[in-house]
């Protein structure tokens, strides 16, 4: 960039999945755009997130983009459950089939984005000095962005290996005959384990609060089942329309209370064996709103970690007595079988915490754990941080930060008022299910707000404070629907911020279901975006200058 700032009619915030779907998007209507990124490659998650293990929770078929049938018809996946390299390997593919890294600027990351209301515009400022200036800014940053590290006193002194499962070295990292110890049992953490444990001398496993893992059932997939998919697609499509969380899964109307214990058992039995979420979304429709069937799921699971884990007491400390999904449950891969292990053991650290970090290991009441490597895979800051991290300012120089300090409040998870023209891809209070399909609807929706903002002349798009308001209360209403409302703050769910010690547990995603939210996104395009006032730039001004 030169000394004077570049303008864009739009910058995103990101390379991932949102931010190459919103550079095709704003390509299609028009709009000069830039891509900034921290990372020296396109990916996202799926270039941060390299350790060992990394893979979907998602079937590969429905983990993809919809805009591009040749690559659909092409791609080749080789997993059910497509490993870090595979998905990466696929962005790549998709990027440089469309010449965007024409478009984007990698390892620049965004300090500061603020609106300027007499210009109408916004200015961002890089880590390298740079600035520029746009009429649309986008964060496409991402769900799980900013990781979280606890500050385990001492852990400067430790004198082995440090690695973080959120920035992951690109060098391969040698586990073979070491003591290594993992702090964390969340989504990475269960993929990690089984992975660490078939070469470690010894893994020992820090568990603060256990999940439901569910088995991921992975598999090779041969050509005939890749013809099967390609066939399919728009069936798939569809599917992911009316499915609670955007998988390709067929309507389930069944109820719990409709059936004998007998039958209940059995239609457990097969949600489980058939492997990934559709234990969930394929045995009963009510599982996460009647608390009946939710807790006869939970002690399904719990019957399986007893059955598979040969040690009682460790069996025990795997096993969760909250609601099921009131922490988002991952997949496993021979998770709990590897607790089996005699080089794999198991801490609980609920009661009694790691208390500090040594030059040898780790000291949890009064007992230390000689580590020779450890492991942080301790969540992240979710749904905010992204945008919270930033030093993002709108109207009169409020931080994003400072309206977000008891919770998010958006309209429709994508903006918020006080910030003109500045939206979110996956924002907070948002559905969070299969990314890529909720990532395509909002972006699809941003394209026409915009769209609409300048075939009228009126490129200034803000949300209301009653539109905003509307919206937190919609989305709590939602919430209080389900059994989650009703769990343990204990748990420590980072899908209510309950993992960052400080911050405000309050609802972070849309619980109304994917087919809710999508029929609400075309409705506020059919009735003209109520919630959101339009404007051209003289009158933007002006209202500026009267506030």
């Amino acid at each position: 960039m030169s000394n004077t700032p570049q303008h864009y009619d739009a910058i995103i915030i990101g390379a991932g999945f949102g931010g190459i779907r919103a550079l095709h998007e704003f390509r299609k209507i028009g709009l000069k755009t830039k891509v900034f990124e921290a990372g020296t490659d396109v990916g996202g998650t799926w270039y941060w997130n390299r350790y060992p293990g990394a893979r979907t929770d998602s079937e590969a078929w429905c983990y993809c983009y919809q805009f591009d049938d040749e690559i659909l018809q092409t791609w080749d996946w080789k997993e059910r459950m497509p490993s870090w390299t595979e998905v990466f390997a696929y962005l790549r593919k998709v990027v440089d089939k469309h010449d965007m890294r024409r478009d984007m600027q990698f390892s620049t990351r965004i300090q500061s984005a603020h609106f300027d209301a007499a210009a109408n515009q916004w200015k961002v400022t890089t880590d390298k000095g740079e600035t520029a200036t746009c009429q649309y800014l986008i964060s496409a940053s991402g769900v799980l962005t900013v990781p979280y590290m606890p500050p385990f006193p001492g852990l400067e002194t430790f004198k082995g290996e440090v690695l973080r499962s959120s920035s992951w070295p690109r060098h391969k990292v040698d586990f073979a005959g070491k003591r290594v110890a993992l702090v964390g049992t969340g989504a990475t953490g269960v993929q990690i384990i089984p992975v660490v444990a078939q070469v470690a001398g010894h893994l020992t496993v820090f568990q603060r609060t256990p999940n439901y893992v569910m088995p991921g059932r992975n598999h090779y997939i041969d050509e005939e089942q890749r013809e099967g998919i390609r066939a399919n697609y728009d069936q798939m499509w569809n599917w992911t329309r009316t499915n609670p969380f955007a998988f390709p899964m067929a309507p389930c109307n069944q109820m719990f209370d409709d059936y004998t214990p007998e039958q209940q058992q059995r239609i457990f039995d097969g949600g489980w064996e058939v492997g990934g979420f559709r234990f969930i979304f394929e045995t009963f429709a009510d599982m996460l709103v009647n608390p009946k069937c939710n807790e006869a799921a939970a002690a399904y699971i719990r019957n399986k970690i007893h059955t598979v884990v040969k040690d009682p007491k460790t069996a025990a400390i795997l096993s969760p007595h909250y609601q099921f999904g009131l922490k988002r449950p991952p997949l496993g891969h021979f998770y709990y079988e590897t607790f089996n292990r005699p080089n794999v053991s198991l801490v609980d650290v609920k009661d009694t915490p790691i208390e500090r970090i040594t030059p040898k290991g780790l000291v949890v009441d009064g007992q230390e754990y000689e580590a020779d490597i450890i492991i942080f895979a301790t969540g992240f800051d979710g749904g905010t941080g992204a945008l919270t991290s930033i030093d993002v300012r709108g109207r009169n120089g409020r931080t994003m930060k400072e309206t977000w300090a008891n919770g998010p409040r958006t309209h429709m998870g994508t903006t918020v008022d006080g910030f003109p023209n500045l939206f979110m891809i996956s924002g907070p209070q948002t559905p969070f299910a299969n990314i890529p399909i909720i990532i395509n609807s909002g972006v699809e929706w941003i394209g026409k707000i915009i769209q609409k903002a300048r075939r009228d002349g009126e490129i200034v798009i803000e949300a209301t404070p009653e539109g905003v308001e509307g919206w937190v209360q919609h989305v709590q209403k939602l919430f209080s629907m389900t059994v989650m409302d009703k769990g343990d703050h204990a748990v420590h769910s980072w899908m209510m911020g309950n993992n960052i010690p400080g911050k405000t547990r309050s609802v972070l995603f849309y619980f109304g279901g994917a087919p809710m939210y999508f029929q609400e996104l075309d409705e506020s395009v059919d009735m003209g975006f109520p919630g959101f006032t339009f404007s051209a730039p003289e009158k933007a001004s002006a209202r500026a200058a009267a506030s």
